[in-house]
């Protein structure tokens, strides 16, 4: 399998990230593009033009996770939240362009496979994986196998009635809307007005403004409350947090979030071994799951 090349995608909100990983689950040549958020058929090209990129030295199988829903069994991308992307069988166009085979996976669950076998998550039973990015992904691994159903955990209702979801969603106060980078630009803004976001929230409570420290810590009180009910329902051994706006506020975000989920947990030996940490991959755990699903399609797993 050493010879075998194959490239991942990782495609979110705000980015495009395609590489080729090998079979070990190394990243080698990257390239990274802002998302096309126009139209679905600018953001087809936009994605294919990110992985014709990688493919000058030939490629044997695509991995694409993408922060939709898709349906197992026709293999259609039957809604997504932040990007244009609808009713269309993604991984059939990809193979049909590039004459490879094309499988694609859900981003959240792909970050999970990666943790779980390469990264935080190896050796766990059972293991919940959150990606704070533009919105929440979410996977999820239960007894030892990744689930590859919808998880949409970004999606759990953590304040009743509260404020509306991000993009397509119809809901109120779900965590997508209060733990993601966009719910960080949010409190930026209500901190220093227009303009101000995540990246100078974060900024600001690295060089110790109260007020920035304050903001992501009452973010990842409401991370936690979230945290809580996956405890209470999967009995994870950890949580894995990764994603961009993760990654970065983790240190800010871990604390009160572990107290909150603490708090909401029933069972006391859950509670005292419940443990949250950072991705072990990183901001790339997305990308190398993606690839991870492709070497899949080429064992004939998928």
């Amino acid at each position: 399998m050493a010879h075998q090349r194959v490239i991942g995608v990782d495609l979110g909100g705000t980015k495009i990230l395609a590489g080729s990983i090998d079979h070990e689950g190394r990243v080698h040549e990257r390239n990274e593009v802002r998302t096309p958020t126009s139209s679905q058929a600018d953001l087809l090209e936009g994605l294919a033009a990110a992985i014709e990129q990688l493919v000058g030295g030939g490629i044997d199988a695509l991995g694409v996770g993408i922060p939709s829903v898709i349906d197992r069994t026709s293999g259609r991308a039957l809604g997504s939240n932040n990007i244009p992307l609808e009713d269309i069988a993604l991984g059939d166009v990809l193979s049909e362009r590039f004459g490879v085979p094309a499988a694609l996976e859900n981003d959240g669950n792909a970050a999970a496979l990666a943790e779980w076998r390469l990264g935080a998550g190896r050796g766990a039973e059972t293991m919940v994986m959150l990606t704070l990015g533009t919105g929440v992904g979410g996977g999820l691994v239960l007894d030892g196998a990744l689930y590859r159903g919808w998880a949409e955990l970004g999606h759990v209702v953590v304040i009743a009635d509260g404020p509306p979801c991000q993009g397509n969603c119809t809901g109120r106060g779900h965590l997508e809307i209060v733990a993601s980078g966009n719910a960080a630009d949010r409190a930026a803004e209500e901190l220093w007005g227009a303009g101000a976001n995540a990246e100078l929230l974060v900024e600001r409570a690295l060089e110790g403004a109260g007020d920035a420290v304050g903001a992501l810590a009452g973010i990842g009180h409401l991370l936690g409350v979230g945290i809580g009910s996956f405890v209470n329902i999967f009995g994870p051994e950890l949580v894995v947090i990764g994603g961009g706006f993760g990654i970065a506020a983790g240190e800010f975000l871990f604390p009160s979030a572990l107290e909150a989920a603490r708090r909401e947990t029933t069972v006391e030996a859950a509670r005292a071994s419940l443990r949250i940490v950072e991705a072990a991959l990183g901001t790339d755990a997305g990308l190398v799951g993606a690839g991870l699903v492709a070497l899949e399609a080429l064992a004939g797993e998928r």
